[in-house]
């Protein structure tokens, strides 16, 4: 599995989750449901819509980078509108202001067709 600018992602490994090519400024990633992101209601957890979100928004974000640059969550809102048990979830990004120390990010994360979370993010952009 490889993220935009990376070549190792552990978490998004333990998910699932794997990125399709897209343009800089924006991403997307998906997950197909399994049973262990299920919680006891069957139904899958919110942690991994919200991971879906926070490295799809790095995925993003990392691209438009310049040399020595890194960046961190500052922090994501989060949606939850429909539940979900099975199927794949998809998570389209894109930048919504990028400035020089602080950007803004958006995520929809779908099931089909059906929009199941949106969530808005806030990172930071520092000297490594």
């Amino acid at each position: 599995m490889s993220t935009p600018g990376s070549t190792h992602h552990p978490f998004a490994e333990l998910i699932g989750l794997t990125f399709e090519p897209s343009e800089a400024g924006t991403s997307r990633c998906r997950v197909p449901v399994r049973a262990e992101l299920l919680n006891p209601h069957r139904v899958v957890h919110g942690a991994v819509a919200y991971a879906m979100a926070d490295t799809g928004m790095g995925g993003a974000l990392v691209p438009l980078l310049e040399e020595g640059q890194s960046c961190a969550t500052i922090e994501i809102k989060i949606v939850y509108l429909s539940s979900v048990r099975d199927g794949v979830l998809v998570c389209d990004t894109r930048i919504v202001r990028k400035g020089s120390r602080v950007a803004v990010l958006e995520s929809e994360i779908f099931e089909s067709d059906r929009l199941v979370s949106k969530a808005l993010g806030t990172y930071s952009i520092h000297s490594r």
